[in-house]
């Protein structure tokens, strides 16, 4: 079923556990031709482009791409109980992490008449992308939503595909837990371009550009962020979910298997990777994955995922090595299934997310956790964060000098203004020193 890497005898560079890494071939510039015509299909015709894509890419044709209030509500009031006590759960856990990552206002004396204030300040519109081809995602609509809230964001915007099923309608959980969260403004809308669409506005929608683009999606909205970022900012180009297992001996092969098949289930590109020293474990996980997957609901993409050149069972000679595979492979979910997790954390440089122990699988972050799901993806957690508060905020530096905290500091600015052959920078100094 699923490949076996053995790295035991050999120590690897950095270099060659990147190449080693198993990966998905996901080349979005592959999809870019096509994102880039469907943009400008938005662009030029607008709402009757969006309709036209929707029939032909989502199999229905939207009556009504802007969504009434009064549906909105109607899908609230039609929440099953149990979900809608689930939503609310997850944005009040959402809600207090998010509240943790706001920065404080800082100040940097320099001395006599001399500050630099930092302040954090909201962008003011964002656009949320919520995905609506295999699943259903009411999570995503939490884990965007809440944290821009909680960054002060004014106007929020969601888009989500036409269902066929709902008379081209959003689905009535995702409008339900939009509603929840006091989202007003929602358009049945998906791919490319919805992205185009945010971007750039559809005036006979009423739809105003965006400032940031977030959320996840195919190949073609992912291209499509890639083309529209500069004319706004966008947060990641979310690809498959991946989850890496680091496991020893202690831990159970069949709460390793679940937690990896509950990742593979989301699609076929879906990377499951667990990483070990024990070889009788490997064995036992690889049993368990056999007899799990035929249980479960989406065998077929499970075990399309698990058999893909994406996932492995990784073999190695201790801790050490597991940490140094998985800061090379930079997984956006990573588990820590040891004796002494915290000490294996101490190892770890590179994650979207950590789940430590075997009471942490990764749906707990994905529902109710109260962490983010929305994560880097594609090694991309090398060099980025997952999504936050801070995604929705930007520093501004607001600078304060008297006459007196100038003068300070006049010599030395025309001494570096004349080092760099710039000296009307000395001079625009100078000027509040002279006479008229």
């Amino acid at each position: 079923m699923i490949q076996t890497l053995d790295l035991r005898g050999s120590r690897q560079t950095r270099a060659e556990l990147v190449a080693l890494v198993p990966r998905a071939r996901v080349d979005v510039a592959v999809a870019s031709e096509t994102a880039a015509a469907l943009i400008a299909d938005v662009r030029e015709r607008g709402e009757d482009a969006l309709r036209d894509q929707a029939e032909r890419l989502d199999g229905v044709r939207p009556d009504v791409v802007r969504i009434d209030p009064a549906t909105i509500t109607i899908a609230v009031n039609g929440l099953d109980p149990a979900v809608r006590a689930a939503i609310e759960e997850a944005i009040l856990r959402v809600r207090r992490a998010s509240e943790a990552q706001v920065p404080p206002p800082t100040v940097t004396d320099f001395g006599r008449g001399a500050e630099v204030v930092q302040r954090w300040q909201p962008v003011e519109r964002v656009g949320f992308y919520v995905p609506g081809g295999k699943a259903v995602y009411p999570s995503s609509v939490v884990m965007n939503v809440v944290p821009a809230q909680v960054a002060g964001v004014k106007s929020v915007v969601l888009a989500s595909p036409p269902q066929a099923d709902h008379a081209g309608g959003v689905h009535p959980t995702i409008l339900g837990a939009a509603g929840i969260l006091g989202v007003e403004e929602i358009y049945a809308m998906g791919g490319a371009g919805a992205i185009g669409a945010l971007a750039y506005g559809v005036p006979s929608l009423g739809l105003d550009p965006v400032d940031l683009i977030t959320g996840p999606g195919n190949v073609y909205v992912a291209a499509a962020k890639r083309l529209v970022r500069g004319v706004v900012g966008i947060d990641a180009e979310a690809g498959p979910t991946e989850i890496v297992v680091i496991a020893d001996r202690s831990a159970d092969a069949r709460l390793i298997a679940a937690d990896l098949i509950s990742q593979a289930e989301h699609d076929e590109l879906a990377a499951a990777v667990f990483v070990t020293d024990s070889p009788d474990l490997a064995e036992a996980v690889v049993a368990a994955l056999d007899r799990l997957a035929a249980q479960t609901r989406h065998t077929d993409r499970v075990r399309e995922a698990l058999d893909g050149r994406q996932s492995a069972i990784v073999l190695v000679d201790d801790m050490a090595a597991a940490a140094a595979f998985s800061n090379a492979y930079g997984p956006e979910h990573l588990e820590l299934q040891t004796a002494e997790p915290g000490a294996t954390l101490d190892l770890i440089e590179n994650a979207g997310a950590i789940f430590l122990g075997a009471d942490a699988p990764v749906s707990l972050g994905d529902y109710l956790a109260g962490s983010n799901h929305v994560l880097p993806t594609g090694g991309q957690a090398r060099f980025a964060s997952g999504l936050g508060a801070t995604t929705f905020l930007r520093s501004q530096q607001i600078v304060r000098y008297d006459r007196t905290g100038l003068e300070d500091v006049r010599a030395a600015i025309r001494a570096l203004s004349d080092a760099e052959q710039l000296p009307a920078h000395g001079d625009a100094v100078d000027a509040r020193f002279s006479g008229p």
